[in-house]
């Protein structure tokens, strides 16, 4: 399923584990895969924050994993990713994304209400691109 390239902007080192297999296993469906850039996870929020500015993404909106934002189905995801064209996903590490980070955002998504391991968070983001490519492209991966 063709599209835009994603970035994804993420707190932590992905090792391997299943958590790493989960993401492969979805970010090589996606076409283009999505590229992933690490920030290190020392310090806690505020100083992850200053690396996360630092390394920003340009060319196209940044939409911030967050609990508290804004909370899409799979078809208004899907939309939404169509309207954004090329964007860059930023997920935070253990304690969460900074308010500057989710200040300088211009978009804040949420996965649900529930607090989830940030790099699982990885994984269930790319099955969900897959999922959005395939709502558009009339796929029939979808269901309800």
């Amino acid at each position: 399923m063709r599209g835009s390239a994603l970035g994804v902007l993420a707190v932590g080192r992905m090792r391997p584990g299943i958590e790493a297999e989960l993401f492969a296993h979805y970010n090589r469906r996606i076409v283009p895969p999505m590229v992933v850039s690490e920030i290190a996870d020392k310090g806690g929020p505020r100083q992850e924050a200053t690396a996360l500015l630092a390394a920003w993404p340009a060319g196209g909106p940044v939409v911030a994993l967050h609990p508290k934002g804004h909370a899409l189905d799979s078809e208004g995801f899907a939309a939404a990713l169509q309207k954004w064209g090329k964007c860059h996903f930023v997920i935070g590490g253990a304690d969460g994304l900074d308010r500057v980070v989710l200040e300088r955002a211009d978009f804040t998504l949420s996965l649900g209400p529930m607090t989830w391991p940030h790099l699982l968070v990885r994984g269930m983001l790319a099955e969900q691109v897959f999922r959005a490519r395939a709502i558009v492209a009339g796929h029939p991966y979808h269901r309800k």
